[in-house]
């Protein structure tokens, strides 16, 4: 299996890209991990809605350019349904039972998804109502992605 993140904006602080970079090796045992960083686009001071829409669009596109259409795409949205560490361990398992090969991850930036991308997802999955800031979501998804091969696998770690 192949997995791949796709996220709008990039890791600045050191204490994240070490986060990440340990998370990488630790699920580089288990598959394939490319972390694909889709660049912001530049909001102007008190943006209208339509300003807003443009920048989720701009992104959008960004995104949707780099999916392949054999891609099983899981969007992180608030709105999206939430899942247990067990329940989104099975449900990779059986992705991978379904010969579901390349799974993608989208993390939206500060305005959100836009809505064709959100269309195109496969599965939304929440962990959380609240709003993260996208560089924490990242490692959280690592994490739990981590964690969820050492479930399959009945290896320590989980609890």
């Amino acid at each position: 299996m192949n997995i791949k993140i796709l996220a709008v904006g990039s890791l600045k602080e050191k204490y994240w890209k070490e986060a990440s970079e340990e998370y990488s090796r630790r699920i580089g045992r288990y598959c394939g991990l490319q972390i694909r960083e889709i660049k912001e686009s530049p909001l102007r001071a008190n943006p209208s809605p339509a300003d807003e829409e443009a920048v989720r669009e701009a992104e959008g596109r960004m995104i949707l350019d780099v999916l392949k259409p054999s891609d099983y795409v899981i969007t992180l949205e608030i709105k999206g349904e939430a899942l247990s560490s067990e329940q989104m361990a099975s449900r990779l398992k059986d992705l991978g039972i379904q010969g579901k090969s390349s799974l993608v991850f989208i993390i939206g930036g500060s305005l959100g998804l836009w809505d064709q991308v959100s269309r195109r997802a496969d599965f939304r999955l929440s962990f959380s109502a609240m709003t993260f800031p996208h560089q924490m979501m990242r490692i959280i998804l690592l994490e739990q992605i981590y964690r969820s091969f050492k479930i399959i696998r009945n290896e320590p770690y989980h609890k």
